[in-house]
């Protein structure tokens, strides 16, 4: 299976009045692992333009377990977890530590990413060579 992970300090504009992080603020995070992913797997985003070949999200599913606050450390880490002839499944486990704190889980979310030929908009087989990356 390959992984790829982003960590960072969750900013102020990321949060609500209350401190706690928008759920908009998930996606973002969800997202910049995604192409994190996506890079390790021969996917980087100056690739993508050469290309023109690019990662399009079909689907997002996003369960929320605890909270996420200003401050804290979020960690999300990004998964291959199945690939099929025109579409993968990722799945993503995000992680944050207050200051001193242990890190808890916060959410997971799991997408369904299909690739797309632009400018056409056409779909694309998803590469064999990925297939051998899932256990």
């Amino acid at each position: 299976m390959i992984e790829a992970e982003i960590s960072e300090t969750i900013p102020f504009y990321d949060t609500d009045c209350g401190g706690v992080v928008s759920n908009i603020a998930y996606l973002r995070y969800v997202e910049k692992a995604r192409t994190a992913l996506f890079a390790g797997l021969g996917m980087p985003a100056s690739e993508m333009i050469a290309t023109g070949l690019f990662p399009a999200v079909v689907r997002t599913e996003v369960d929320y377990h605890s909270p996420a606050r200003l401050g804290d450390e979020i960690r999300v880490v990004a998964s291959l977890v199945a690939v099929q002839k025109v579409r993968a499944v990722c799945e993503f486990r995000l992680m944050a530590r207050a200051p001193g704190g242990e890190p808890r889980a916060v959410a997971s979310a799991s997408q369904i990413v299909a690739l797309v030929q632009l400018p056409e908009g056409r779909p694309r087989r998803m590469p064999s060579e990925w297939l051998g990356l899932i256990d």
